[in-house]
């Protein structure tokens, strides 16, 4: 019984910040990567940010820079930094992971940025 929820997400103006959390489940969390991907209404499912099993991070260009992937193996938590925050950050963003082969998601949490 693999889980993944997401937290955090929120409503903040051009600017500001949020901290993504997701928490897994029904895995040795400490053995496989994690992504984040984030999906806006009307466009495709775009992914974000991977970090390994060893915390090696990258990112999707636009985001570069601003956005921070990290993981509190202890917490079986992945995390996502969001600064700088710009209204086409504005999207539904999900937690990923795909051990042995099959991908795993969570049900995603709003992010809006607006002023």
């Amino acid at each position: 019984q693999v889980q993944l929820v997401e937290s955090g997400g929120g409503s903040v103006q051009p600017g500001g910040s949020l901290r993504l959390s997701c928490t897994a489940s029904g895995i040795i969390f400490i053995r496989y990567a994690m992504n984040w991907y984030r999906q806006a209404p009307g466009n495709q499912r775009e992914w974000v940010a991977h970090i390994t099993s060893g915390s090696i991070t990258t990112y999707v260009n636009s985001v570069r820079g601003r956005f921070t992937i990290s993981r509190d193996n202890a917490k079986n938590t992945v995390y996502l930094q969001m600064n700088s925050l710009k209204p086409e950050d504005t999207a539904v963003y999900y937690c990923n992971t795909k051990p042995g082969g099959t991908d795993y998601w969570g049900r995603g949490t709003q992010v809006t940025v607006s002023a």
